[in-house]
C-alpha cells in the first residue's frame, strides 16, 4: 500500500504546471486565428498584426538563457509565480491596447516571460517527484501544450470572431491570475541552485549528452515547422484548403494521444520512444510526398505526425533533465532557444523552398532532416537518450569530470 501512494504522482501541482503550458501556447498562437480584426482595431495591415507572433518567439529567444542564468540561485516557485504574472501584465495590457506599439511592447514581454517559464517548467515537474517517475511527471506538466493547439486556439479563435479579440486575451489574464493563486497553494517550492554548484553556461553545453539533446530538438523541430507552417499551401496543393481546420484539427487529437501514450511509457522506454517517434514522423513526410494529394492518406498521414509530435517536447525535455541533471534549468533555457530557432529557420526554409521548389519540396527535406534526428539518438544510446535515471547515469559517467561541483570547472 504504501508503495502505491508513493508512486502516486502529485496531480495537483502537476496540473499547474500544465495550466501554465496552455496559458503560454494559447498566447503566443491565438493572434494567428485572430489576424483581421486586430490588424482592424490597431490600424495595421495583417503581415505587421502577424509580427505580433514573431516578437513573442523573439522574446522567448533572446530571453532564455540569460534570464535562467541570471537566477539560478533564487527559490523556484516565487521565480515561476514572476513568470506568469508577465504574462497578467502582457495580456491585460493587449487586452485594453489600442496602440500598436505598445502591443507589441506587451507581447514581447510576454515572450519574454515565456523564455523563463519554459526553462522552469520541466526541472520543476521532475523535482517532485523520484527518479523513475520523472518522465510521467513531464508528460503531465506538458499537455497544455497539445491541448492549447487542439483546443484552446480553434476555441479561442471562435470566441474572438462572436465577441472581439480583445475579451479572449482578457479571458487569458484573468486564468493567469487563477493559476497564481493555485501555485501559491498547491506548488511545492524548492531551493534555487546554491551559488558554488552553478555552472557556467560554456560547462552546461559541454556536459556529455547536453548536445547530441538539442541537436535533436533543432532537427527534429525544424522538420515539424516547415511542414506545419505551410501546412495550408501544402493542402491547398492536394485541393484541401478549405478543410485546413479539419486536418489541424486532427493534428491536435492525434497529439493529444502521442503525449498520453508517451507519459505512460516514458520512464521506461525513453531512447526507443524517441526513435518510433522519428522514424512515424519519416513515414509519414514519405507517404505525404508520395501520395500527397489523397485526401484519405492525408488524413492519414496527419494522424501519424501527430501521434509522433505530440509527445515530442516531453522526450527532449525528459532526456535533458535526465542528463544534465542540477544544471537541468540552464539546459532546458537552451532546449528553449533551440526550439525557437528551429520555428524561426522552419518559416524562413519552409518559405525559400515553397518559393522556389513548390511543396513537393518539403518531404524530401523532412526526411533528411529525420534521418540526421534518427542518427543522432541512435548514437547517443549512453548519454543523451539513455533510459538510465541520474544516479545510474552519473555512475556510468563517474570518470567524467564535468558533474556539476563547486570543485570542479569545466576545461
Amino acid at each position: 500500500m504504501s508503495a502505491a501512494i508513493n508512486d502516486r504522482l502529485p496531480l495537483a501541482p502537476l496540473l499547474a504546471l500544465a495550466m501554465a503550458a496552455f496559458i503560454t501556447i494559447l498566447t503566443e498562437a491565438l493572434p494567428a486565428g485572430l489576424l483581421p480584426q486586430m490588424a482592424q482595431e490597431l490600424s495595421v495591415s495583417e503581415a505587421w498584426a502577424g509580427q505580433t507572433v514573431t516578437i513573442y518567439a523573439l522574446g522567448s529567444l533572446v530571453a532564455a538563457i540569460p534570464l535562467t542564468s541570471a537566477t539560478q540561485a533564487f527559490r523556484r516557485r516565487p521565480l515561476l509565480l514572476t513568470a506568469i504574472a508577465g504574462f497578467v501584465i502582457a495580456n491585460t495590457v493587449t487586452t485594453f491596447s489600442s496602440c500598436y506599439a505598445l502591443t507589441m511592447v506587451a507581447r514581447l514581454l510576454a515572450g519574454v516571460a515565456a523564455g523563463l517559464l519554459w526553462a522552469l517548467l520541466a526541472g520543476y515537474a521532475a523535482r517532485m517527484v523520484p527518479k523513475h517517475q520523472q518522465g510521467r511527471a513531464i508528460a503531465v506538466a506538458m499537455v497544455g501544450t497539445p491541448l492549447a493547439l487542439s483546443l484552446g486556439v480553434p476555441a479561442g479563435t471562435f470566441l474572438g470572431t462572436l465577441v472581439g479579440w480583445r475579451i479572449c486575451f482578457g479571458i487569458i489574464s484573468g486564468l493567469a491570475l487563477i493559476l497564481m493563486l493555485w501555485v501559491r497553494l498547491q506548488v511545492p517550492d524548492f531551493a534555487g541552485q546554491p551559488r558554488g554548484r552553478q555552472l557556467p553556461l560554456r560547462c552546461v553545453f559541454l556536459l556529455p549528452g547536453v548536445r547530441s539533446v538539442l541537436s535533436v530538438v533543432l532537427t527534429f523541430v525544424l522538420a515539424h515547422n516547415i511542414l506545419y507552417t505551410y501546412i495550408a499551401p501544402f493542402l491547398m496543393n492536394a485541393h484541401m484548403a478549405e478543410h485546413t481546420d479539419r486536418v489541424l484539427l486532427i493534428f491536435g487529437a492525434a497529439s493529444v494521444l502521442g503525449i498520453w501514450v508517451i507519459g505512460i511509457l516514458i520512464d521506461r522506454y525513453l531512447r526507443v520512444l524517441t526513435l518510433l517517434s522519428t522514424v512515424l514522423f519519416g513515414l509519414s513526410a514519405l507517404i505525404l510526398g508520395i501520395a500527397g494529394s489523397e485526401a484519405g492518406v492525408i488524413y492519414v498521414a496527419v494522424s501519424a505526425w501527430g501521434l509522433a509530435f505530440g509527445g515530442a517536447a516531453t522526450l527532449f525535455q525528459t532526456a535533458l533533465t535526465k542528463t544534465a541533471e542540477d544544471a537541468a534549468d540552464v539546459a532546458q533555457s537552451m532546449l528553449v532557444t533551440a526550439w525557437n530557432l528551429a520555428i524561426a529557420g522552419g518559416g524562413v526554409i519552409g518559405g525559400v523552398l515553397l518559393s522556389h521548389f513548390g511543396v513537393g519540396a518539403f518531404s524530401p527535406v523532412l526526411l533528411v532532416l529525420l534521418l540526421a534526428t534518427l542518427v543522432v539518438v541512435w548514437a547517443s544510446g549512453n548519454r543523451g537518450f539513455s533510459n538510465l535515471g541520474g544516479r545510474e547515469l552519473e555512475e556510468g559517467l563517474s570518470n567524467q569530470s564535468l558533474k556539476p561541483t563547486a570543485s570542479r570547472s569545466c576545461p
